[in-house]
Protein backbone atom coordinates (compact mmCIF):
# COMPACT_ATOMS: atom_id res chain seq x y z
CA UNK A 1 0.00 0.00 0.00
CA UNK A 2 1.12 3.46 -0.44
CA UNK A 3 1.38 6.17 2.70
CA UNK A 4 -1.96 7.41 2.07
CA UNK A 5 -4.66 4.91 3.98
CA UNK A 6 -7.31 3.38 1.84
CA UNK A 7 -10.62 5.44 2.28
CA UNK A 8 -13.99 2.65 2.41
CA UNK A 9 -17.56 3.32 3.10
CA UNK A 10 -19.50 0.91 4.33
CA UNK A 11 -23.15 1.64 3.26
CA UNK A 12 -24.95 -1.22 5.37
CA UNK A 13 -28.71 -1.25 6.55
CA UNK A 14 -28.30 -3.80 9.21
CA UNK A 15 -26.56 -3.11 12.15
CA UNK A 16 -25.01 -6.12 13.25
CA UNK A 17 -23.85 -7.16 9.84
CA UNK A 18 -22.42 -3.13 9.38
CA UNK A 19 -20.46 -3.88 12.43
CA UNK A 20 -19.48 -6.96 11.32
CA UNK A 21 -18.07 -5.71 8.07
CA UNK A 22 -16.40 -2.85 10.24
CA UNK A 23 -14.65 -5.31 12.00
CA UNK A 24 -13.14 -7.10 9.12
CA UNK A 25 -11.89 -4.42 7.38
CA UNK A 26 -10.74 -2.37 10.02
CA UNK A 27 -7.86 -5.21 11.12
CA UNK A 28 -5.44 -3.56 8.32
CA UNK A 29 -4.73 -0.47 10.25
CA UNK A 30 -4.18 0.89 6.18
CA UNK A 31 -7.54 0.78 6.18
CA UNK A 32 -9.54 4.27 7.02
CA UNK A 33 -13.07 2.86 6.96
CA UNK A 34 -16.30 5.14 8.25
CA UNK A 35 -19.64 3.47 8.17
CA UNK A 36 -23.77 4.59 6.58
CA UNK A 37 -27.33 3.08 7.74
CA UNK A 38 -28.92 4.81 4.73
CA UNK A 39 -28.18 6.10 1.47
CA UNK A 40 -29.31 9.25 2.22
CA UNK A 41 -26.19 9.68 4.89
CA UNK A 42 -24.05 8.11 2.80
CA UNK A 43 -25.05 10.58 0.01
CA UNK A 44 -24.46 13.12 1.87
CA UNK A 45 -20.50 11.99 2.57
CA UNK A 46 -19.90 10.98 -1.29
CA UNK A 47 -18.31 14.25 -1.66
CA UNK A 48 -15.32 12.87 0.67
CA UNK A 49 -14.25 11.08 -2.26
CA UNK A 50 -13.99 7.11 -0.77
CA UNK A 51 -11.45 4.62 -2.64
CA UNK A 52 -13.93 1.82 -2.04
CA UNK A 53 -17.58 1.53 -1.25
CA UNK A 54 -18.90 -1.71 0.21
CA UNK A 55 -22.85 -0.96 -0.30
CA UNK A 56 -25.76 -3.67 0.76
CA UNK A 57 -28.38 -4.09 -2.58
CA UNK A 58 -31.12 -3.84 -0.47
CA UNK A 59 -31.75 -0.20 2.00
CA UNK A 60 -34.43 0.83 3.49
CA UNK A 61 -34.47 4.44 1.39
CA UNK A 62 -32.84 3.54 -1.66
CA UNK A 63 -31.61 0.38 -3.94
CA UNK A 64 -27.77 -0.63 -4.48
CA UNK A 65 -28.52 0.21 -8.17
CA UNK A 66 -29.31 3.63 -7.99
CA UNK A 67 -26.80 4.41 -5.68
CA UNK A 68 -24.06 2.35 -7.79
CA UNK A 69 -25.63 5.08 -10.76
CA UNK A 70 -25.03 7.95 -8.66
CA UNK A 71 -21.58 7.07 -7.75
CA UNK A 72 -20.38 6.67 -11.14
CA UNK A 73 -21.57 9.44 -11.90
CA UNK A 74 -19.86 11.38 -9.29
CA UNK A 75 -16.52 9.84 -9.59
CA UNK A 76 -16.38 6.81 -12.11
CA UNK A 77 -12.80 5.71 -10.01
CA UNK A 78 -14.70 4.80 -6.63
CA UNK A 79 -14.87 0.79 -6.84
CA UNK A 80 -17.91 -0.17 -5.91
CA UNK A 81 -18.47 -3.64 -4.35
CA UNK A 82 -22.30 -4.52 -3.88
CA UNK A 83 -23.22 -7.04 -0.99
CA UNK A 84 -26.55 -9.00 -1.08
CA UNK A 85 -28.17 -11.92 0.53
CA UNK A 86 -29.72 -12.78 -3.17
CA UNK A 87 -27.72 -14.97 -5.27
CA UNK A 88 -29.13 -13.36 -8.23
CA UNK A 89 -27.27 -13.86 -11.08
CA UNK A 90 -29.15 -11.49 -13.62
CA UNK A 91 -28.89 -8.71 -11.38
CA UNK A 92 -24.86 -9.30 -10.45
CA UNK A 93 -24.47 -9.07 -14.22
CA UNK A 94 -26.64 -5.90 -14.56
CA UNK A 95 -24.66 -4.14 -11.64
CA UNK A 96 -21.39 -5.43 -13.23
CA UNK A 97 -22.19 -3.94 -16.69
CA UNK A 98 -23.10 -0.59 -14.39
CA UNK A 99 -19.95 -0.30 -13.22
CA UNK A 100 -19.80 -2.68 -10.22
CA UNK A 101 -16.02 -4.18 -9.58
CA UNK A 102 -17.76 -7.39 -7.51
CA UNK A 103 -21.14 -8.83 -6.81
CA UNK A 104 -20.70 -10.88 -3.51
CA UNK A 105 -23.09 -12.94 -1.34
CA UNK A 106 -23.62 -13.15 2.59
CA UNK A 107 -22.27 -16.44 2.86
CA UNK A 108 -19.72 -17.92 5.39
CA UNK A 109 -16.85 -17.00 3.10
CA UNK A 110 -17.86 -13.72 2.60
CA UNK A 111 -14.96 -12.13 4.77
CA UNK A 112 -12.22 -14.06 2.64
CA UNK A 113 -14.11 -12.86 -0.77
CA UNK A 114 -14.34 -9.42 0.45
CA UNK A 115 -10.63 -8.95 1.77
CA UNK A 116 -9.57 -10.61 -1.56
CA UNK A 117 -11.55 -8.45 -3.95
CA UNK A 118 -10.28 -5.08 -1.71
CA UNK A 119 -6.22 -6.51 -2.30
CA UNK A 120 -7.03 -6.90 -5.73
CA UNK A 121 -8.42 -3.15 -5.75
CA UNK A 122 -6.11 -1.57 -3.38
CA UNK A 123 -3.32 -2.81 -5.88
CA UNK A 124 -5.03 -1.26 -8.93
CA UNK A 125 -5.05 1.77 -7.24
CA UNK A 126 -1.98 1.82 -6.48
CA UNK A 127 -0.59 1.49 -9.65
CA UNK A 128 -2.68 4.48 -10.70
CA UNK A 129 -1.37 6.70 -7.96
CA UNK A 130 2.27 5.76 -8.74
CA UNK A 131 1.44 6.25 -12.22
CA UNK A 132 -0.22 9.76 -11.27
CA UNK A 133 3.02 10.87 -9.48
CA UNK A 134 5.43 9.61 -12.12
CA UNK A 135 3.65 11.98 -14.25
CA UNK A 136 3.97 14.58 -12.33
CA UNK A 137 7.29 14.01 -12.03
CA UNK A 138 8.03 14.06 -15.41
CA UNK A 139 5.82 17.09 -15.87
CA UNK A 140 8.34 18.77 -13.04
CA UNK A 141 11.55 17.52 -15.08
CA UNK A 142 10.15 19.03 -18.04
CA UNK A 143 9.48 22.10 -16.68
CA UNK A 144 11.50 23.92 -19.89
CA UNK A 145 12.48 26.76 -17.88
CA UNK A 146 14.24 24.57 -15.59
CA UNK A 147 14.91 21.11 -17.80
CA UNK A 148 16.67 23.80 -20.77
CA UNK A 149 19.22 25.56 -18.74
CA UNK A 150 20.41 29.22 -19.96
CA UNK A 151 20.11 33.02 -20.00
CA UNK A 152 21.30 34.36 -23.35
CA UNK A 153 18.97 36.26 -25.43
CA UNK A 154 18.98 33.64 -28.44
CA UNK A 155 17.88 30.72 -25.32
CA UNK A 156 15.02 33.42 -23.90
CA UNK A 157 13.63 33.92 -27.55
CA UNK A 158 13.56 29.60 -27.78
CA UNK A 159 11.39 30.30 -23.92
CA UNK A 160 8.88 32.80 -25.74
CA UNK A 161 8.40 30.45 -28.62
CA UNK A 162 7.95 27.38 -26.21
CA UNK A 163 5.11 28.99 -24.12
CA UNK A 164 3.49 29.77 -27.29
CA UNK A 165 3.49 26.44 -28.30
CA UNK A 166 2.40 25.01 -25.21
CA UNK A 167 -0.94 26.89 -25.16
CA UNK A 168 -2.29 25.41 -28.45
CA UNK A 169 -1.99 22.58 -30.75
CA UNK A 170 -0.52 23.65 -33.60
CA UNK A 171 2.21 21.83 -35.26
CA UNK A 172 5.81 22.64 -34.04
CA UNK A 173 8.85 22.34 -36.05
CA UNK A 174 12.43 22.61 -34.22
CA UNK A 175 15.31 22.93 -36.46
CA UNK A 176 18.73 23.11 -35.63
CA UNK A 177 22.54 21.79 -35.07
CA UNK A 178 22.59 17.88 -33.81
CA UNK A 179 23.15 18.07 -30.07
CA UNK A 180 21.12 21.36 -29.67
CA UNK A 181 18.24 19.59 -27.37
CA UNK A 182 15.41 19.06 -30.46
CA UNK A 183 14.02 16.18 -28.29
CA UNK A 184 14.50 17.80 -25.18
CA UNK A 185 12.23 21.22 -26.46
CA UNK A 186 9.51 18.73 -27.61
CA UNK A 187 9.07 16.90 -24.28
CA UNK A 188 9.08 20.24 -22.70
CA UNK A 189 6.14 21.09 -25.15
CA UNK A 190 4.45 18.06 -24.64
CA UNK A 191 4.57 18.18 -20.71
CA UNK A 192 3.41 21.35 -20.70
CA UNK A 193 0.70 21.42 -23.06
CA UNK A 194 -3.38 19.96 -21.98
CA UNK A 195 -1.92 16.97 -23.50
CA UNK A 196 0.70 15.73 -21.11
CA UNK A 197 -1.38 12.99 -19.29
CA UNK A 198 -1.17 11.23 -22.91
CA UNK A 199 1.67 9.67 -24.61
CA UNK A 200 4.70 11.42 -26.42
CA UNK A 201 5.84 8.91 -28.94
CA UNK A 202 9.21 9.54 -30.55
CA UNK A 203 10.40 8.17 -33.73
CA UNK A 204 14.05 8.95 -35.30
CA UNK A 205 13.07 8.74 -38.54
CA UNK A 206 16.73 8.03 -39.59
CA UNK A 207 17.13 5.26 -37.38
CA UNK A 208 14.59 2.87 -39.19
CA UNK A 209 15.42 1.23 -42.40
CA UNK A 210 12.87 2.82 -45.18
CA UNK A 211 11.49 -0.46 -46.14
CA UNK A 212 10.31 -0.74 -42.14
CA UNK A 213 8.90 3.42 -41.46
CA UNK A 214 5.63 2.74 -42.95
CA UNK A 215 4.97 -0.43 -40.30
CA UNK A 216 6.58 1.49 -38.01
CA UNK A 217 4.47 4.69 -38.49
CA UNK A 218 0.75 3.14 -39.77
CA UNK A 219 1.18 -0.48 -38.00
CA UNK A 220 0.12 -3.58 -39.67
CA UNK A 221 -2.23 -6.13 -40.07
CA UNK A 222 -2.05 -10.02 -38.43
CA UNK A 223 -0.39 -11.37 -41.96
CA UNK A 224 0.53 -8.21 -43.79
CA UNK A 225 3.88 -9.82 -44.71
CA UNK A 226 6.45 -12.62 -43.89
CA UNK A 227 6.47 -12.18 -39.62
CA UNK A 228 3.80 -10.28 -39.20
CA UNK A 229 2.33 -13.24 -36.91
CA UNK A 230 -0.19 -9.98 -34.68
CA UNK A 231 -1.59 -7.17 -35.46
CA UNK A 232 0.53 -4.15 -34.40
CA UNK A 233 -0.37 -0.26 -33.75
CA UNK A 234 1.95 2.12 -35.10
CA UNK A 235 3.29 4.81 -33.58
CA UNK A 236 0.38 7.23 -34.65
CA UNK A 237 -1.76 4.95 -32.90
CA UNK A 238 0.64 5.10 -29.41
CA UNK A 239 0.04 8.99 -29.73
CA UNK A 240 -3.32 9.21 -29.93
CA UNK A 241 -4.16 11.66 -27.48
CA UNK A 242 -0.70 12.82 -27.37
CA UNK A 243 2.26 13.84 -29.22
CA UNK A 244 3.96 12.09 -31.70
CA UNK A 245 7.66 13.33 -32.22
CA UNK A 246 9.25 13.00 -35.37
CA UNK A 247 12.78 13.22 -35.68
CA UNK A 248 15.28 13.99 -38.28
CA UNK A 249 12.32 14.05 -40.88
CA UNK A 250 14.69 15.13 -43.65
CA UNK A 251 15.96 11.84 -43.59
CA UNK A 252 11.96 10.87 -44.87
CA UNK A 253 11.93 8.53 -48.01
CA UNK A 254 9.72 10.45 -50.62
CA UNK A 255 7.45 8.06 -51.41
CA UNK A 256 6.79 7.43 -47.38
CA UNK A 257 6.71 11.56 -47.04
CA UNK A 258 3.30 11.06 -49.68
CA UNK A 259 1.47 8.89 -47.14
CA UNK A 260 2.68 10.92 -43.92
CA UNK A 261 0.91 13.95 -45.62
CA UNK A 262 -2.25 12.24 -46.31
CA UNK A 263 -2.01 10.94 -42.91
CA UNK A 264 -1.55 14.67 -41.84
CA UNK A 265 -4.53 15.73 -43.74
CA UNK A 266 -7.13 13.61 -43.73
CA UNK A 267 -6.23 12.56 -39.55
CA UNK A 268 -6.21 9.22 -40.12
CA UNK A 269 -3.86 6.22 -41.27
CA UNK A 270 -4.98 2.52 -42.87
CA UNK A 271 -2.39 -0.17 -41.07
CA UNK A 272 -0.24 -2.33 -43.61
CA UNK A 273 -2.89 -5.09 -44.84
CA UNK A 274 -5.88 -3.32 -44.19
CA UNK A 275 -7.84 -1.06 -46.19
CA UNK A 276 -9.93 0.35 -43.06
CA UNK A 277 -8.85 3.79 -42.46
CA UNK A 278 -8.71 4.15 -38.19
CA UNK A 279 -8.60 8.11 -37.22
CA UNK A 280 -5.69 9.26 -34.95
CA UNK A 281 -5.93 12.43 -32.72
CA UNK A 282 -2.21 13.04 -32.31
CA UNK A 283 0.10 16.55 -31.97
CA UNK A 284 2.39 16.45 -34.49
CA UNK A 285 6.04 17.63 -33.51
CA UNK A 286 9.14 17.44 -36.03
CA UNK A 287 12.81 17.94 -35.84
CA UNK A 288 15.97 18.33 -38.26
CA UNK A 289 19.23 19.42 -38.61
CA UNK A 290 18.91 20.44 -42.42
CA UNK A 291 17.26 23.01 -44.00
CA UNK A 292 14.01 21.77 -45.04
CA UNK A 293 13.57 24.80 -48.02
CA UNK A 294 17.11 23.89 -48.88
CA UNK A 295 15.80 20.39 -48.94
CA UNK A 296 12.77 21.26 -50.85
CA UNK A 297 14.82 23.72 -53.76
CA UNK A 298 16.73 20.15 -54.21
CA UNK A 299 13.88 17.89 -54.64
CA UNK A 300 14.33 15.73 -52.23
CA UNK A 301 11.34 16.94 -49.49
CA UNK A 302 7.85 17.46 -50.97
CA UNK A 303 6.73 21.27 -50.54
CA UNK A 304 3.29 20.57 -49.68
CA UNK A 305 4.72 18.32 -46.76
CA UNK A 306 7.43 20.90 -45.93
CA UNK A 307 4.14 23.72 -45.96
CA UNK A 308 2.18 21.15 -43.71
CA UNK A 309 4.77 20.25 -41.14
CA UNK A 310 6.10 23.93 -40.52
CA UNK A 311 3.24 24.97 -38.03
CA UNK A 312 5.48 27.06 -35.59
CA UNK A 313 9.05 26.84 -36.50
CA UNK A 314 11.63 27.20 -33.21
CA UNK A 315 15.16 27.66 -34.29
CA UNK A 316 17.46 25.96 -31.54
CA UNK A 317 20.89 28.44 -31.68
CA UNK A 318 23.95 26.80 -32.01
CA UNK A 319 25.76 26.15 -28.38
CA UNK A 320 28.17 28.58 -29.49
CA UNK A 321 26.21 31.76 -30.24
CA UNK A 322 25.13 31.33 -26.45
CA UNK A 323 27.43 32.92 -24.40
CA UNK A 324 27.68 32.75 -20.42
CA UNK A 325 25.15 29.79 -21.18
CA UNK A 326 28.09 27.74 -21.86
CA UNK A 327 29.03 27.66 -18.22
CA UNK A 328 25.62 27.63 -17.09
CA UNK A 329 25.02 24.61 -18.59
CA UNK A 330 28.59 23.26 -17.14
CA UNK A 331 27.95 23.61 -13.81
CA UNK A 332 24.28 22.19 -14.27
CA UNK A 333 25.83 18.98 -15.73
CA UNK A 334 28.72 18.82 -13.12
CA UNK A 335 26.72 19.10 -10.60
CA UNK A 336 23.73 15.72 -11.78
CA UNK A 337 26.71 13.69 -12.81
CA UNK A 338 27.95 14.04 -9.04
CA UNK A 339 24.60 13.52 -7.64
CA UNK A 340 24.02 10.45 -9.73
CA UNK A 341 27.47 9.06 -8.96
CA UNK A 342 27.24 10.01 -5.42
CA UNK A 343 30.89 12.18 -5.73
CA UNK A 344 32.11 14.55 -3.99
CA UNK A 345 30.82 18.64 -6.08
CA UNK A 346 33.83 19.35 -7.85
CA UNK A 347 34.12 22.83 -9.09
CA UNK A 348 36.06 24.46 -12.89
CA UNK A 349 39.00 26.35 -12.39
CA UNK A 350 39.28 29.27 -14.26
CA UNK A 351 41.74 27.70 -16.91
CA UNK A 352 38.70 25.24 -17.41
CA UNK A 353 36.40 27.88 -17.59
CA UNK A 354 38.24 29.48 -20.00
CA UNK A 355 39.00 26.13 -22.23
CA UNK A 356 35.37 25.95 -22.56
CA UNK A 357 34.32 29.24 -23.64
CA UNK A 358 36.62 28.99 -26.28
CA UNK A 359 35.35 26.01 -27.62
CA UNK A 360 33.22 26.32 -30.53
CA UNK A 361 31.63 23.22 -29.63
CA UNK A 362 30.80 21.53 -32.73
CA UNK A 363 28.88 18.77 -30.69
CA UNK A 364 26.95 21.86 -29.09
CA UNK A 365 24.89 20.91 -26.00
CA UNK A 366 25.28 16.88 -26.45
CA UNK A 367 29.39 17.54 -26.37
CA UNK A 368 29.41 19.73 -23.78
CA UNK A 369 27.80 17.21 -21.67
CA UNK A 370 30.38 14.73 -22.37
CA UNK A 371 33.35 16.48 -21.80
CA UNK A 372 32.28 17.72 -18.65
CA UNK A 373 31.16 14.40 -17.46
CA UNK A 374 34.38 13.00 -18.82
CA UNK A 375 36.20 15.72 -16.68
CA UNK A 376 34.49 14.99 -13.35
CA UNK A 377 35.51 11.29 -13.93
CA UNK A 378 39.50 12.94 -15.33
CA UNK A 379 39.56 15.34 -12.12
CA UNK A 380 41.91 14.14 -9.33
CA UNK A 381 40.35 16.02 -6.58
CA UNK A 382 37.43 18.66 -5.89
CA UNK A 383 38.75 21.24 -8.83
CA UNK A 384 38.67 20.69 -12.62
CA UNK A 385 41.31 22.04 -14.41
CA UNK A 386 42.16 22.81 -17.88
CA UNK A 387 43.99 19.26 -18.34
CA UNK A 388 40.65 17.76 -17.47
CA UNK A 389 38.61 19.04 -20.07
CA UNK A 390 39.62 17.47 -23.69
CA UNK A 391 38.60 19.56 -25.63
CA UNK A 392 40.23 19.72 -29.20
CA UNK A 393 40.34 23.37 -31.04
CA UNK A 394 41.02 21.57 -34.18
CA UNK A 395 38.40 18.77 -33.80
CA UNK A 396 36.21 20.23 -35.74
CA UNK A 397 38.81 19.91 -38.93
CA UNK A 398 40.48 16.45 -37.87
CA UNK A 399 37.00 14.77 -37.34
CA UNK A 400 33.48 13.82 -35.16
CA UNK A 401 32.73 16.06 -32.83
CA UNK A 402 32.73 14.26 -29.39
CA UNK A 403 28.64 14.04 -29.23
CA UNK A 404 29.54 11.38 -31.94
CA UNK A 405 32.37 9.17 -30.85
CA UNK A 406 32.14 5.71 -30.71
CA UNK A 407 32.76 3.75 -27.07
CA UNK A 408 35.72 2.92 -28.40
CA UNK A 409 36.75 5.87 -29.11
CA UNK A 410 35.41 7.09 -25.46
CA UNK A 411 37.80 4.61 -23.60
CA UNK A 412 40.85 5.49 -25.86
CA UNK A 413 40.66 9.29 -24.93
CA UNK A 414 39.98 8.50 -21.39
CA UNK A 415 43.04 6.11 -21.24
CA UNK A 416 45.27 8.55 -23.07
CA UNK A 417 44.10 11.55 -20.83
CA UNK A 418 45.20 9.65 -17.67
CA UNK A 419 48.26 7.99 -18.84
CA UNK A 420 48.85 11.85 -19.90
CA UNK A 421 47.95 13.19 -16.03
CA UNK A 422 49.93 10.49 -14.40
CA UNK A 423 53.37 11.36 -16.54
CA UNK A 424 53.28 8.16 -19.14
CA UNK A 425 53.03 6.14 -15.81
CA UNK A 426 50.98 3.33 -17.49
CA UNK A 427 50.62 1.31 -13.96
CA UNK A 428 49.44 5.04 -12.08
CA UNK A 429 46.65 5.17 -15.06
CA UNK A 430 45.39 1.56 -14.70
CA UNK A 431 45.28 2.24 -11.17
CA UNK A 432 43.71 5.79 -11.36
CA UNK A 433 41.32 4.25 -13.98
CA UNK A 434 40.79 1.09 -12.04
CA UNK A 435 41.38 -1.65 -14.61
CA UNK A 436 44.27 -3.67 -15.65
CA UNK A 437 47.32 -2.63 -17.31
CA UNK A 438 46.78 -5.58 -19.84
CA UNK A 439 43.80 -3.72 -20.59
CA UNK A 440 45.26 -0.54 -21.71
CA UNK A 441 47.66 -1.98 -23.70
CA UNK A 442 45.41 -4.00 -25.05
CA UNK A 443 43.14 -0.56 -26.10
CA UNK A 444 46.31 1.10 -27.16
CA UNK A 445 47.26 -1.55 -29.56
CA UNK A 446 43.87 -1.88 -31.17
CA UNK A 447 44.02 1.88 -31.77
CA UNK A 448 47.04 1.45 -33.55
CA UNK A 449 46.08 -1.91 -35.59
Amino acid sequence: MSDRALKIFVVEDSEWYNKLLVYTLSLNPDYEIRSFLTGTDFLKALGEKPDIVTLDYRLPDTTGLELLLKIKSSDPDIQVILISEQDDIEMAVKLLKEGAIDYITKTNDIKERLLNTIRNIASGIDLRREVTSLRKEVQKRYSFRKSIQGESPAIKRVFELIEKACSTNITVSISGETGTGKELVAKAIHYNSPRRENQFVAVNVAAIPSELIESELFGHEKGAFTGALTRRKGKFEEADGGTLFLDEIGEMDPGMQVKLLRALQEKEIVRIGSNKPVRTDCRIIVATNKVLKEEVKKGRFREDLYYRILGLPVELPPLRDRGNDIMILARHFIESFCKENDLVMKRLSEGAQKKLMEYSFPGNVRELKSLVELAVTLAGDDEIGSQDILADPEAEAQGPPAGDLTMKEYELRIIRASIKKHGGDIRKAAAGLDIGVSTIYRILKESEG
